[in-house]
């Protein structure tokens, strides 16, 4: 079973937080001890984990990767956003998480980033649990 958690976007490129809205999901759904599993359907899209505390994080990631990887460098790609699937697959599309006692288990910094690289767009993220059977 997965929910779905929607994520718009208001830039063309954006890190998103969304390390509250899945922790909100994991206590509704009352997942307890086990893996979660956070999935991004989207190929000019991506998710990572990464600091939290500062923004700045996450604005000069933004430059950096926009500078690395430009909109406009030629590209053949006829919808003209391959500098976005290129982005998403250096960045991923899925990020594991363990969970005790229903609280996601970062460190202290960390934060869970939605990455919009071909935006604005109506986006979502998607959330499997798989339950510790352990004991």
């Amino acid at each position: 079973m997965k929910v779905i958690l929607p994520v718009p976007t208001a830039q063309r490129t954006q890190m998103i937080d969304i390390s509250h809205e899945i922790s909100r999901v994991v206590q509704k759904e009352g997942w307890q001890n086990g893996l979660l599993t956070v999935f991004v359907p989207h190929t000019t899209a991506a998710v990572t984990i990464n600091e939290n505390a500062d923004p700045d994080v996450q604005r000069d990631m933004l430059y950096e990767i926009n500078k690395v990887i430009p909109f406009d460098d030629g590209f053949h790609h006829f919808e003209g956003n391959s500098a976005a699937h290129i982005k998403s697959s250096l960045f991923g599309v899925s990020e594991q998480i363990i969970v005790e006692e229903g609280v996601l288990q970062l460190g202290t910094w960390q934060g869970v980033y939605f990455c919009e690289f071909d935006g604005p767009r109506q986006r979502k993220v998607w959330l499997s649990f798989l339950k510790n059977t352990v004991s």
